[in-house]
């Protein structure tokens, strides 16, 4: 995996506030880049400095393996919740999602500008995109 698209999957998810959460995929499509599995790759292998917890699956389900970290979290931060997450944190048993509908981040346009910039440092840095140094440029 390219370490440009680490890091610029890293600075979007750096970007989403507390109580809010984004699939996968929408950092992918914020991005204009990779899809919801590299995305989720990035976070699984470089993502403990960031608020990983925020992104997820497109059900709402936390990251697996990660469930009870994330719900602790969730909580701390207001995100909105749907099902038994009490018997969950009591036993570990109940079925609960976040509530991707009513959480879901809507950047700003000063969010939005930042994530445009983002992308674009990305797709410059993938592809080479550069002015020609052939003196005929403008």
């Amino acid at each position: 995996m390219r370490m440009e698209y680490v890091e610029a999957v890293l600075a979007v998810v750096e970007l989403v506030p507390a109580g809010s959460a984004v699939a996968y995929g929408d950092v992918s499509e914020l991005l204009g880049s990779g899809g919801p599995r590299q995305v989720g790759a990035v976070l699984s292998h470089y993502g403990s400095g960031v608020p990983w917890w925020r992104v997820l699956r497109a059900s709402g389900h936390a990251p697996e393996g990660h469930e009870a970290g994330a719900l602790r979290r969730y909580l701390d931060e207001g995100t909105p919740l749907r099902g038994d997450y009490g018997s969950f944190l009591r036993t570990g048993e109940g079925r609960w999602r976040v509530d991707l509908s009513a959480a879901r981040w809507q950047p700003t346009d000063g969010e939005l500008d930042r994530v445009d910039t983002i992308a674009a440092a990305l797709e410059r840095r993938l592809h080479g995109l550069s002015v020609a140094d052939d003196g005929m440029s403008v």
